[in-house]
Order: structure tokens, then C-alpha cells, then sequence
């Protein structure tokens, strides 16, 4: 009778698993950070794994999806995850240009004023006929 050799089986078949995984995740991330269109057959090639693997694997599909879902929606070539924009940075450019047209309304407003008294007073210093 031969010893059982199975565990060292299923270990071999593990680390080969996280391997793959961690290979597949991080195609993910150059992708998404290079800013590059992100497909299953483009991260299939990029990790060399097959893309049958990666749509048994729920989470980096899920990703996949998410990431390429999010670039159709983006107008143009995607952006790089450095440059895309997050909701705290667009919130505060909003803030900013709502605070740029309260303070130009206030200069318009100014210079109205100042233009009405300036014709006043233009009007006022004409000789009447």
C-alpha cells in the first residue's frame, strides 16, 4: 500500500491558485492605473491565465466588470485612476466656482452701481438747451 501523498497535492494546487489570483489582480491594477481599456481578454493576456478562469473567479469578475462598466460610461479614452477625479476633489471644484460666481455677481453688481452714478453725474454737469 502507497502513503497517502494527497495534502501535498492540494497545497501545490493552492499556492498555484493564489499565484494565479494574485497575477490576474495585479494585471487589474496596471491596467487601471495605466488607464487602458480593462476587457476579460485583456486582462486574460496581460496575467496569463485563461479568460474561463477569470469569469469562475467572483471577485476579480466582479471587478472587471465594475472597472469596464465604469470606462463605457466615461466619455473619450479612459483616464488613469490617478487622474480621475473623486467626489470629495468635484465637490470642492464646485464649491470653489459657486464662490468665483457669488464674488463676480457682487463686482457685477459694483460696477452697475458705479456706471449709474458716473452717467448721473455726467448727465447732471450737461448744460440743458
Amino acid at each position: 500500500m502507497h502513503a497517502d501523498n494527497s495534502h501535498y497535492l492540494i497545497a501545490a494546487a493552492q499556492r498555484r491558485h493564489e499565484t494565479t489570483h494574485a497575477k490576474a489582480t495585479q494585471a487589474l491594477r496596471d491596467l487601471d492605473r495605466e488607464g487602458g481599456p480593462v476587457t476579460f481578454q485583456i486582462v486574460a493576456q496581460k496575467a496569463q491565465v485563461s479568460r474561463s478562469w477569470l469569469y469562475t473567479q467572483p471577485d476579480l469578475c466582479a471587478e472587471i466588470r465594475g472597472l469596464r462598466d465604469s470606462q463605457q460610461g466615461a466619455a473619450g479614452a479612459p483616464l488613469p485612476a490617478s487622474q480621475r477625479s473623486t467626489d470629495a476633489s468635484l465637490l470642492r471644484r464646485l464649491e470653489v466656482a459657486n464662490a468665483r460666481v457669488r464674488d463676480l455677481t457682487a463686482e457685477n453688481q459694483r460696477l452697475r452701481k458705479q456706471l449709474e452714478h458716473a452717467l448721473g453725474r455726467l448727465r447732471a454737469s450737461k448744460p440743458e438747451r
